[in-house]
């Protein structure tokens, strides 16, 4: 007899399982093929008062995963929002930012701009960089998790959200700061190198207070998106499917085709260069991993 149960930690092979119950199993799937993560339902078969296995995963609502050449890493199953978090300091890389929207439009999944340590000086550079993101209808929403996490609140109530961002963007203390009991570890910031260091090793869900849940993700600074059709990478940039079919050439590449409607709306100033830069390397990734 099989129960239902969440996965509530990733630990590579092996997993941290929730039934509806609220009792808790370290797991192991049947299978050999892992490909399994944070916040996936799963049908188990209870072993022992501590162990159990997952015979199936049930069918997903979302599936918030990145790819490169190598290999697909599974972020989390079943979120409604993607919740990327990012700071002044240290400095943020905007390309993750702008990757992770394009897999949020490809999942159907709500994306919140979270800038964080909203009392340091270098934040006002920040908010500039980040206002074109906003033009585009991604909501925005700062604050300082070391002073108060209450306007974060209304976002997460009735979602199941997930963090992601780089290193040292703050992220286990957001988690600290709504969640004391959690205790996720935080360490200093390595300044020399202009880069956090990792400290959450896996992912973890939580349930909230208030109502919803929270996934807090391993840091990450590269976000692959090779498994998405190079056909479809337009319609997933909402500034630039406006655009699709109006080039002169059907198979244009929109880099340095004469009548192409996207250089021409970039040189008017009407969409960003870095999104169309993006939009071409995106094409070029996705177009290897099909060869």
């Amino acid at each position: 007899m099989t129960e239902i149960a969440r996965i509530i930690q990733s630990h590579g092979k092996s997993f941290l399982v929730e039934l509806d119950s609220g009792r808790r199993y370290k797991a192991t799937a049947r299978s050999k093929k892992t490909d399994l993560a944070v916040g996936d339902r799963v049908e188990v078969g209870v072993l022992n008062e501590e162990q159990a296995v997952i015979e199936r995963v049930t069918p997903r609502q979302s599936l918030l995963y990145r790819s490169d050449e190598w290999r697909e890493k599974l972020i989390a199953a079943n979120v409604t929002q993607i919740i990327v978090v990012l700071a002044a300091v240290p400095s943020f890389y905007e390309e993750l930012l702008s990757r992770c929207t394009v897999a949020a439009e490809d999942a159907d999944i709500r994306i919140l701009i979270l800038l964080n340590k909203a009392d340091l000086p270098e934040t006002a550079a920040a908010r500039k960089a980040l206002a074109p993101y906003q033009a585009l209808g991604y909501p925005m929403l700062e604050l300082s998790a070391k002073e108060s996490v209450e306007a974060l609140w209304p976002y997460l109530q009735g979602q199941t959200s997930v963090f992601v961002g780089q290193s040292g963007m703050g992220k286990s203390t957001l988690v600290n700061a709504l969640l004391p009991e959690a205790q996720a570890r935080t360490r200093e910031i390595s300044e020399a190198l202009d880069s956090g260091k990792h400290t959450t090793t896996h992912a973890t869900l939580y349930k909230l207070p208030q109502g919803g849940e929270l996934i807090d993700s391993p840091g990450l600074q590269e976000f692959g998106l090779r498994h998405l059709p190079a056909d479809r990478l337009i319609s997933l940039f909402p500034e630039l499917r406006q655009y699709a079919g109006q080039c002169r050439f059907q198979n244009c590449r929109h880099d340095r085709e004469p009548g192409c409607a996207l250089i021409a709306a970039a040189e008017a100033g009407e969409i960003l260069p870095q999104r169309l830069q993006l939009l071409r390397k995106l094409q070029l990734e996705c177009k290897k991993s099909t060869h």
